[in-house]
């Protein structure tokens, strides 16, 4: 595996080794040890979650104020845009975002730590996205940041097709007004 630091300090990129010939092919997705040795995080890992999306599906920016999750994120069918946004006031990036594009065929993961809003526009026709938790979801902390919030500033690539946000997506709030960590 390979870890590629982003411009976010805390927010990697993992790229695992892949081993392929005419029949397919074959890597870890996760492996403890490895992942420990590569990043020097301990982390545990206590939920596994799948979700599948259509085109143009928009789904975040979302947290948990308590019960703050890290996330190791990767698509394994089709192609997302996911993004990260530091939102620890006491981290330097406060307010910064990275985005990445996470597919099925570039097989890269994104370690999203605690502390930060999370979300995803699907690219292809559909996507399924997995993604392990550090804390279980806990839907009375969860808050959501507007996607297209103004001072984040996203640069979604997003075609002349709005996106389609839940109704809960919709009524997040704008990153001024919005429940931070410290």
């Amino acid at each position: 595996m390979n870890v590629v630091q982003t411009e976010i300090a805390d927010v990697l990129i993992l790229e695992p080794t892949v081993f392929g010939d005419e029949r397919g092919f074959f890597f870890e997705s996760f492996n403890q040890t490895v992942f420990q040795e590569k990043t020097g995080l301990t982390v545990d890992f206590v939920q596994d979650n799948h979700s599948r999306s259509t085109k143009n599906v928009l789904r975040g920016l979302h947290y948990q104020i308590k019960q703050p999750q890290g996330k190791l994120v990767r698509v394994i069918s089709g192609e997302v845009f996911d993004v990260a946004v530091d939102i620890r006031r006491s981290s330097p990036a406060f307010g910064k975002w990275f985005g990445q594009v996470l597919s099925a065929e570039n097989k890269k993961q994104l370690w999203v730590p605690p502390g930060f809003a999370h979300g995803f526009l699907v690219l292809t026709d559909y996507a399924e996205f997995l993604y392990k938790t550090t804390d279980y979801y806990a839907p009375e902390h969860e808050r959501c940041i507007r996607w297209n919030d103004p001072d984040l500033n996203i640069q979604w690539p997003i075609n002349n097709d709005a996106p389609l946000i839940s109704a809960k997506d919709a009524d997040g709030v704008l990153f001024r007004d919005a429940e931070v960590f410290a």
